[in-house]
């Protein structure tokens, strides 16, 4: 924990001054982008070697791509079940929830299939991941030229100790649906509405949370690509139907049970029930995602990162790794709250800390939702003390 706040502390001073040079329309020399990434790559090494830490889901990945290899359904399949012992590897034994079978969407399965087809691991799986923020740093590179921005911003994405302790430390998929919603995002830039509707239909197919960003194709994708990307979701799922149904696995348990850092939902919780509370998060990415189409015709990064951001503030559930998805889209000053956020979040870490000193899994100890929160509100209101004291532009 001293280590991840020293990260953060040094983190945030560095994307003020990237934000910094960005207002004053300066570009940091590209030898500083050139260090920058080499340093973020050693310390993602360094990640890379250590086995996952307490908070993984990595396991679960491996036993998932497996079963289907074998010939079963991952979403019909309990681990603990005794007629699947067998089945096991020193690997997945261990894996999370193994009373449960697998809650991942069709995509974020097919996925784990794939990588484990080449070789079945946990360091197989990092790897993968890796790969893929690799393509988000090349990507991004490409969309920062084509925006006219300075390439030091790449360093706002690489530097994140997010990135290293979720991705190369205990890898999760959430770092492939920043990889899919950032081309689609960069296909929308060049009017490539094809790809930028399949894209995000399989974003969506991997993880759900981007579903609130469908107001933002609004009018810039045509129909046939809105139903070209329908059903390459629905393909996705025949793989996995049983009887000609569609199966979810353990998604209604994860809304119904789960809960975590959570604090409008746990607010809300008292007076309504869960299933609605959950389409209350949707509802809100929904709205922000509208209200930024209205508001501003032209694609900016930030449009991608606030709905998301919102719906997961209001959802039963907010895992640390849950921001991956919107890391890409944090490139300028309007977006520094979710930065804060992103750094605040390890606060969290402390749940597993607990866990491994024989504590029960339970509710977030109530200081941490503080500080965590906390944190944010406070620069929220700083910013607003600031903006309210500028003082108003001439009238020409």
């Amino acid at each position: 924990m001293a280590s991840l706040a020293i990260a953060g502390i040094a983190y945030l001073l560095a994307v003020r001054e990237f934000f910094a040079a960005q207002k004053f329309e300066a570009k940091l020399p590209w030898r500083v982008v050139v260090i920058g990434l080499v340093l973020a790559a050693v310390w993602h090494g360094e990640f890379l070697r250590l086995p996952p830490g307490a908070d993984d889901d990595i396991h679960r990945y491996v036993w998932d791509g497996r079963l289907q290899r074998l010939g079963y359904n991952p979403y019909l399949v309990v681990p603990s079940d005794p007629l699947v012992k067998d089945l096991h590897t020193p690997e997945t034994r261990s894996l999370n929830n193994p009373d449960l079978p697998s809650p991942y969407p069709p995509g974020a399965e097919l996925f784990f299939r794939a990588v484990t087809a080449i070789r079945e691991s946990v360091f197989a799986l990092k790897i993968a991941f890796v790969i893929c923020e690799l393509a988000i740093v090349i990507l991004l590179l490409d969309v920062l030229r084509s925006r006219r921005q300075g390439a030091h911003l790449i360093l706002a994405f690489a530097w994140n100790p997010l990135l290293a302790i979720e991705v190369a430390g205990s890898g999760h998929i959430d770092i492939v649906v920043a990889l899919l919603l950032l081309v689609s995002a960069a296909a929308l830039v060049r009017r490539w509405r094809t790809i930028a509707a399949v894209t995000l239909g399989l974003g969506i197919a991997v993880k759900f949370l981007p579903i609130v960003l469908l107001p933002l194709y609004w009018k810039r994708v045509r129909i046939r690509d809105a139903a070209l990307a329908a059903l390459v979701m629905f393909l996705l799922y025949v793989p996995f139907l049983n009887h000609g149904r569609i199966a979810t696995g353990s998604l209604s348990t994860y809304v119904q049970s789960f809960r975590f850092n959570g604090p409008v939902f746990a607010a809300l919780h008292q007076v309504a029930p869960a299933q609605l509370l959950a389409g209350l998060a949707v509802l809100v990415g929904l709205a922000m995602a509208s209200w930024f189409r209205r508001s501003q015709p032209e694609w900016s990064p930030e449009q991608f990162a606030w709905p998301m951001a919102a719906s997961l503030f209001c959802a039963p559930v907010v895992f640390p790794w849950y921001l991956l998805s919107l890391l890409p889209f944090l490139m300028s000053a309007s977006t520094l709250l979710i930065v804060i956020w992103t750094v605040s979040i390890g606060l969290t870490y402390v749940q597993w800390h607990l866990r491994t000193l024989g504590q029960p899994w339970g509710t977030l100890p109530g200081w941490i939702m503080l500080l965590e929160y906390g944190c944010v509100a406070v620069a929220a209101a700083i910013f607003l003390r600031r903006r309210s004291r500028k003082p108003p532009a001439p009238k020409t």
